[in-house]
């Protein structure tokens, strides 16, 4: 686990590589498009990153199933990312629940569906610091 500055410090970075891929590519394009661009951004600004990462969902100690992340960065920070016009209460609810899921204090939602980057840092309420 990684104290609130060096969170600050790390989504700070990843949302200036949004921005760097948003400003060169514009918006209009697929989501997997922004998602394998910003993996070269973040391998060019030698952040450490897994796209797609796999991670099982528990209920009640039992596995109930699989859900993919679109980027585990620094092993930390969850990464979400759209390529919507509008983003809804549902794309919100969804990131959330990647960070309840698995534990980790720290996401980003991120769009790059419209004229401006959209990004939301969110923050686990329910997160429990391992021990």
């Amino acid at each position: 686990m990684i104290q609130k500055e060096e969170q600050d410090i790390l989504t700070h970075r990843i949302i200036g590589c949004a921005m760097e891929v948003h400003n060169t590519l514009g918006n209009g394009f697929q989501e997997v498009v922004y998602q394998r661009a910003l993996s070269v951004e973040m391998n060019l600004q030698n952040l450490s990153h897994q796209r797609e990462f796999e991670m099982p969902l528990f209920y009640k100690g039992f596995d109930v199933g699989q859900r993919r992340v679109d980027f585990l960065v620094e092993n930390e920070i969850s990464v979400e990312i759209k390529a919507l016009t509008h983003l809804e209460d549902i794309h919100l609810a969804q990131a959330i629940n990647y960070l309840e899921a698995y534990n980790l204090q720290t996401g980003l939602l991120i769009n790059f569906g419209t004229n401006s980057l959209q990004f939301k840092r969110l923050f686990n309420k329910k997160y429990k610091p391992e021990l």
